[in-house]
């Protein structure tokens, strides 16, 4: 490993000093050069005095390399006077005419022809189209100023400006002659506290040459016109280049094209609101001006214009071929090493068996591998035992301990009163069979989702009782089951993705004909628990801002229709487990993958959208693709990627991928999670904890009931189970759980237990002192340990002879606050 990593560093002076010099574009090597957004035959057209159109000028090299050269362009015209362009590109009509547009750019020279109509002509300012988005863009209507539910100082606006008739209402009606004041614009409120005229809260958001206040002030002047309700809208936006190879610390313009319904198409790059999914890689400031940093990846910059999104996605590559290619086991291998090999990112080599074994046993059933599995994997010769091992781990009923841990929590089943438990207990068991069986994930979440009658005959039932309101159920099945976070879409569209509050309610309307009754007479059921049952009725869902009854709709697709007789929760489960549905299979595999690799190919891992694009979409796409022509086999997702070289790499970084955070060029290390460091501890020790109303020999792993855990549990970070989102539980280290470790009562008591692990070897004079020493770090740590370690224990427990067991607590005490235990790596 060190041998490797030294030569890699090598190469990595080389490599990166030639990748920073080629990043700066040679203007004098251009082999080609155009004017971009392409007009076509016709050229350019720009029509109407507010208009604007953000121009790209790029160039192409002779090794076919692609550079933004925007800010290094000067332009002429010809004639002159007709259109104006600024340093940055951005070209603004002057007068009605036709005109030839020029860059000379490195001795190359291009040229488009540019059409300027309808300048002079007083056109009736649009408030949804020209006013609102000027709100948004200034950041007037977001929800920490007058976008917030009660407004600010007495003026509030529609959040983002998704209602444009609200605002209509507070601008035009609320307030006349100080807000806003046709007589003398000037004078208007509006105007001066947004120009820094008046004293404003907000601070300057605007000066009185720009754009905006021009536009402001000539609506005000034209009397407040109102959109006409014919007015044409936004029907979607989109970034213009879509993608693009970018280098390290490099620049690239951005425009945003906006189509309305009536086919026209409009420049809205500087209305639009701009963010990056990943800072560490690209900025990007308000005029969509993209720039790279020094790390090689991929970025996506969302851009926000009228309740429509759009993603532009930079491939910053490292600059070089990788030294380390990804060796291709299956089709996941194929997809990241594609990635890897795009970015010139080189991979990290395979683990060593020790590795792998500690990895996979703790991924796969949430246990440390015992000495004597230690011992067995490490001699075994067999060159498919890493598979065969995997094998083993699915089958055991570990696994089902591990996966039963993760969906009892984010399906919710807890305790919150005594009476609950019979139905928390049956709903676990039902979770354990059902992964223990590998039941396929479309049959698990049909049950679930159609669940009817009592604990006793259908477990899943207790769902129900833990969300009991319709918009609990709907945001529960769009963030587990389709990846979606939809819980802004209840009150106002989501401001990063297109689900509207229609969309929320119609996803509402299926479980709007759930009943529920009393079980009395029934003393061993709690009064929390209920017989569900579909309450015969026509199936809708009140939009509250409407009134609007709307029908059961699935996400992006049509209304049902549904018979009064007929359960509209069957109908959702059809739509929800169909191969053809775009959400459900790339959901779940994208939640196992952040569960093997501590990073989701979508991150977070519950949140997809067009706006937070995969890191690899390939790789989703084959798992999906993979996932649902296996039948929805849960244990054949987990075989697949544990056979991946891709889950097998190293986690020691090389030079090259120290900073890869999203490619998986190598493993992430992810500290254990609560339950599986407490079952850790008591394993190493030879310790165990007794949790009330358990059986003897229970391991935290294996606890229905999350209202059962310890101090030691919660302070690492054990979830309540109060949500559906897994980000309940806490992975993040503090110093609580350092001191806990370090000095706590309860660790120092499992240490020096007189029937624990110290004890044992200081007792056992059979063997020599070095052999119980190994033996040690294979349950500590699957591995044996290296000569300097050996070296470090003998030597202590020579100076302590006199106090073996306490030197062996020593030694215990010291493995187990090591990261190398505290971290699956």
């Amino acid at each position: 490993m060190r041998s490797w990593t030294g030569l890699l560093f090598l190469l990595a002076i080389a490599i990166a000093t030639s990748a920073t010099r080629a990043d700066e574009p040679v203007l004098d090597s251009m082999t080609h050069l155009a004017i971009e957004p392409d007009g076509g035959p016709a050229g350019l057209v720009v029509r109407g005095a507010d208009s604007r159109l953000q121009l790209l000028v790029t160039g192409r090299d002779s090794s076919g390399r692609v550079f933004d050269l925007t800010t290094k362009a000067e332009f002429r015209s010809d004639p002159e006077g007709i259109v104006h362009v600024d340093p940055s590109g951005l070209l603004t009509p002057v007068m009605d005419g036709e005109t030839r547009l020029t860059t000379l750019i490195g001795g190359l020279s291009t040229s488009v022809t540019v059409t300027a109509a309808e300048i002079r002509e007083a056109a009736l300012v649009d408030f949804r189209n020209q006013v609102v988005p000027i709100f948004t863009k200034l950041g007037c209507n977001g929800g920490g100023c007058h976008g917030k539910s009660s407004g600010q100082n007495g003026f509030r606006l529609s959040l983002l400006g998704f209602y444009p008739e609200d605002d209509y209402e507070f601008l035009a009606r609320e307030d006349r002659g100080r807000r806003v004041f046709p007589a003398a614009p000037a004078r208007s409120l509006l105007l001066q506290k947004a120009s820094g005229q008046t004293p404003h809260g907000g601070g300057k958001r605007m000066d009185v040459d720009s754009h905006e206040y021009r536009v402001l002030a000539r609506w005000i002047s034209q009397g407040l016109p109102p959109s006409r309700d014919d007015a044409p809208v936004v029907t979607r936006i989109r970034c213009y280049p879509s993608e693009r190879v970018m280098h390290r610390n490099s620049a690239q313009q951005v425009a945003v094209l906006a189509s309305y319904s009536d086919g026209r198409t409009e420049d809205v790059t500087r209305m639009a609101l701009f963010e990056p999914n990943v800072a560490e890689l690209a900025t990007v400031n308000s005029t969509g001006l993209v720039a790279t940093n020094d790390l090689a990846g991929e970025v996506a910059i969302m851009a926000r214009y009228q309740g429509q999104v759009a993603t532009f996605r930079a491939t910053i590559p490292l600059g070089s071929a990788p030294a380390q290619q990804l060796p291709i086991r299956n089709f996941i291998d194929e997809a990241v090493a594609r990635k890897l090999n795009s970015l010139g990112v080189p991979a990290s080599p395979v683990c060593d068996d020790a590795t792998f074994l500690r990895r996979a046993s703790i991924d796969i059933t949430g246990a440390l591998p015992t000495d004597e599995q230690v011992l067995a994997f490490l001699n075994d010769q067999d060159p498919a035992k890493r598979d065969k091992l995997i094998d083993r781990l699915l089958d055991s009923p570990g696994y089902a301990d591990s996966f039963a841990n993760k969906w009892n929590a984010i399906l919710r089943n807890r305790k919150k009163v005594d009476p609950d438990a019979a139905g928390t207990l049956a709903f676990y068991d039902w979770i354990w069979n059902s992964l223990n069986d590998n039941k396929p994930f479309d049959q698990f979440s049909r049950e679930i989702l159609t669940a009817s009658g009592d604990i006793e005959t259908s477990p899943p039932v207790v769902w129900y009782r833990e969300v009991p309101e319709a918009t609990q159920e709907v945001e529960d099945v769009a963030q587990l089951f389709l990846g979606i976070r939809i819980q802004c879409a209840k009150c106002h569209h989501h401001p990063f993705e297109r689900w509207s509050q229609d969309d929320y309610y119609g996803l509402a309307a299926f479980f709007s004909r759930v009943g529920r009754k009393n079980l009395s007479g029934n003393a061993s059921v709690a009064p929390r628990d209920k017989r569900v049952f579909h309450n015969a009725g026509l199936a809708t869902a009140a939009n509250p801002r409407s009134g609007r009854a709307i029908k059961p709709t699935p996400l992006g697709d049509r209304e049902y229709t549904i018979s009064e007789d007929s359960d509209p929760r069957l109908r959702l489960a059809d739509w929800l487990t169909s191969p053809h549905n775009p959400f459900f299979a790339r959901s779940l595999v994208n939640r196992y993958w952040k569960h093997f690799f501590d990073r989701g190919i979508v991150e977070p891992e519950d949140d997809m959208r067009e706006t937070n694009p995969p890191s690899n979409p390939e790789l989703l796409e084959a798992l999906s693709r993979s996932f649902v022509e296996s039948g929805f086999d849960l244990k054949q997702l987990v075989r697949t990627i544990c056979q991946s070289n891709t889950y097998q790499l190293s986690s020691f970084p090389n030079e090259f991928n120290v900073k890869d955070k999203q490619n998986f060029s190598r493993y992430y290390p992810k500290r254990l999670s609560a339950e599986v460091l407490y079952d850790g501890l008591h394993q190493v020790t030879n310790t165990t904890q007794a949790f009330n109303g358990l059986p003897a020999g229970t391991r935290a792993l294996e606890l229905p009931d999350l209202s059962a855990a310890t101090y030691f549990l919660k302070v690492f970070g054990q979830p309540m189970g109060e949500t559906a989102c897994e980000c309940e539980r806490s992975q993040a280290a503090n110093l609580a759980q350092s001191l806990h470790l370090l000095n706590s009562t309860e660790v120092h008591e499992k240490v020096s237990s007189p029937n624990g692990r110290a004890a044992i070897l200081a007792k056992d004079d059979s063997r020599p002192v070095e052999d119980k020493v190994r033996e040690l770090y294979r349950w500590v740590y699957a591995r044996e340990p290296d000569p300097e370690e050996v070296g470090i224990a003998l030597a202590h427990l020579e100076k302590h002879r006199e106090a073996p067991q306490t030197a062996w607590e020593d030694i215990v005490w010291a493995l187990l606050n090591t990261k190398e235990f505290l971290f699956n790596h």
